[in-house]
């Protein structure tokens, strides 16, 4: 493990189409009796509503959902390429079922009671904004619902606000 600093958000520098789509993140959220996180590659980040936010969406079914609808807030967590095996893992798994994070031998820590993995090259703590559920009906492409959603496991689109950026630089 490292030390994580506060940065700016300013300071960002990196493409988000590569550090979502093809690095990934863990979406973590609970608190600290509780947390579960979930490895994720989509999503987005972005202005909304006058603040600096992320997108992300997560399936009715994860286990990690839970918990972001429980809590107020909840964090993104990116590593380096040498944890791919856990992202792997925790993206395979249910925290229903066993204790995940420690079985992919990664610990969790907490800022302001928002838990994120201590692992983590750069931590992204959210305040959530907004849920909302995707539905069918709300697809103007066809092909999306046959191809992303053949079972019916639709996903909720969560906005939330970047309230603090931690980085291991």
């Amino acid at each position: 493990m490292h030390t994580l600093n506060e940065i700016s958000l300013d300071s960002l520098s990196f493409n988000p189409f590569s550090k979502i789509g093809k690095e990934w993140m863990l979406i973590t959220a609970g608190d600290e009796k509780q947390a579960n996180t979930m490895t994720a590659s989509w999503g987005g980040l972005g202005v909304m509503w006058g603040k600096n936010v992320v997108f992300i969406v997560v399936r009715e079914t994860r286990y990690t959902k839970e918990f972001i609808d429980k809590n107020d807030t909840f964090s993104l967590t990116f590593l380096k390429e040498d944890y791919r095996s856990a992202l792997n893992y925790l993206g395979t798994v249910s925290g229903r079922n066993e204790e995940k994070i420690t079985k992919a031998g990664l610990h969790l820590s907490y800022d302001d009671q928002t838990p994120y993995l201590s692992e983590g090259d750069l931590v992204l703590t959210c305040k959530k904004m907004s849920a909302t559920p995707i539905t069918p009906d709300q697809f103007i492409d066809d092909s999306i619902e046959k191809t992303w959603y053949k079972d019916g496991n639709l996903h909720t689109l969560y906005i939330g606000e970047i309230t603090k950026v931690l980085s291991a630089q």
